[in-house]
């Protein structure tokens, strides 16, 4: 029977090692692109996953996922988080990678993903606040127009 104090020790040393696994995810840029596509394999209308996937991507992503959620949530009158917002259809593997390779270039870094019919596919990423973070560009936002007669 485990004692109290090496039931601690190794709860402890789980939490270390779970702990040094997050960390280890942005550390690397190839790291980070194969984590945020095992993160998007999971959401399937999961708000924890999305959540998990979503905290992986660049500021600037993240800005514009937040007010396409507050644009919809005003449309649709209910709470529409960021994460929900993330398009599926960018996502959608169409082959298994096999292969991640990082350029890197001060805080900018491209990483090439071989996949198994060795097509390359090439993903951008930043370092931010020495983190990385996926670059996924998203279209720019249009402006919301006002209508002066109300929409009369």
């Amino acid at each position: 029977m485990l004692r109290r104090r090496d039931c601690c020790s190794a709860l402890l040393a789980l939490a270390v090692v779970t702990g040094c696994e997050e960390d280890a995810a942005d550390s690397e840029p190839e790291r980070l692109v194969a984590e945020l596509i095992a993160r998007l394999q999971r959401v399937h209308g999961d708000r924890k996953a999305a959540r998990a996937a979503y905290e992986l991507l660049w500021s600037d992503a993240r800005r514009n996922l937040a007010e396409r959620a507050k644009r919809a949530s005003d449309v649709a009158g209910r709470e529409i988080a960021p994460e929900e917002m993330l398009p599926p259809s960018r996502f959608a593997l169409h082959r298994k990678p096999r292969h991640y390779e990082a350029r890197i270039d001060g805080d900018w870094a491209e990483v090439s993903i071989t996949s198994e019919g060795g097509a390359v596919d090439r993903v951008k990423c930043v370092r931010e606040d020495g983190k990385w973070r996926v670059v996924l560009e998203l279209p720019p936002l249009t402006p919301i127009e006002r209508r002066l007669d109300g929409g009369l």
